[in-house]
């Protein structure tokens, strides 16, 4: 394969047993399934561009943008992490971006339950499930509920965290497979909990926002060939050329027989890929 350059974003990603994955370079994607059991090196050459203005900046911030657009942009803000924090509808403390914030935020969004290091609670868009499961390595996915804004599913999310974890043991994950879980059992379990806290919500929003699914589990596997025993962690501020025999592909990290590398922090950053 000849060389391959471009800003890195986060890999491309489509459910399959296992699931594929691509890694885009500016224009170009890279197809990994293919490249796993062989050497694959990544070199960062020293150059970052912003993800949404292209300029060309010293440091990343939130995984890929310039300080001006981290600064000013809505998909930057506290509440993308903390959705229960969303200020839409504040009038001291307006969205950023109020039509970013109709396409990405005052739409359904979907709470679900998730297996990758062990159970744990999650929020998407309803339009990016599964994308959410296989960037964050679940092996096994729910959806529970359904709402009509972020907001909302941050506030059942909320609910949820006093029972179950909300964030993924990145290092447990690309360890190898946890334990199956009952996922629809644990759902029941965990809505008998939560019931009058939804009770409060749908009584502030009305009488049906929290809407039940009856969905099936989603069983997700990933090309990975051999897990890593200890976890190494490549970084490409300390080591511009990296990279190995590549073992495996798991959520957004590529497992090489040198360490593992989280590609989305990455976001921005003008890589060369030989393989």
């Amino acid at each position: 394969m000849p060389e391959i350059a471009g800003n890195l974003d986060k890999m491309r990603a489509r459910l399959a047993a296992p699931v594929e994955y691509a890694l885009p370079l500016s224009d170009t994607e890279l197809p990994l399934n293919a490249l796993i059991g062989q050497r694959l090196t990544l070199s960062y050459g020293g150059r970052i561009n912003c993800v949404h203005c292209g300029r060309k900046t010293n440091k990343s911030f939130s995984q890929g943008y310039c300080y001006p657009c981290f600064q000013k942009l809505a998909q930057c803000d506290m509440c993308i992490v903390k959705p229960e924090l969303c200020h839409y509808d504040d009038a001291a403390n307006p969205c950023r971006e109020p039509e970013w914030g109709d396409a990405h935020c005052m739409t359904p969004h979907i709470i679900y339950l998730a297996n990758s290091s062990g159970l744990k609670v999650g929020i998407t868009r309803e339009s990016q499930v599964p994308t959410r499961w296989l960037d964050q390595g679940a092996q096994q996915a729910l959806a529970i509920l359904r709402v009509q804004t972020r907001f909302q599913s941050g506030l059942v999310e909320v609910a949820f965290k006093d029972f179950v974890a909300d964030k993924t043991a990145w290092q447990a994950m690309l360890k190898g497979r946890a334990p199956e879980l009952d996922l629809r059992a644990q759902r029941d379990a965990l809505l008998d909990k939560v019931a009058a806290s939804l009770e409060a919500i749908n009584t502030r929003f009305g009488a049906t926002v929290v809407e039940r699914l009856d969905e099936t589990p989603v069983e997700i596997d990933y090309p990975v060939t051999n897990y890593p025993v200890k976890i190494s962690s490549l970084d490409f501020d300390k080591t511009p050329e990296l990279g190995g025999i590549l073992l495996g592909i798991k959520g957004q990290y590529l497992i090489f027989d040198t360490g593992v590398i989280n590609i989305r922090k990455f976001g921005g950053y003008h890589i060369t890929a030989i393989a």
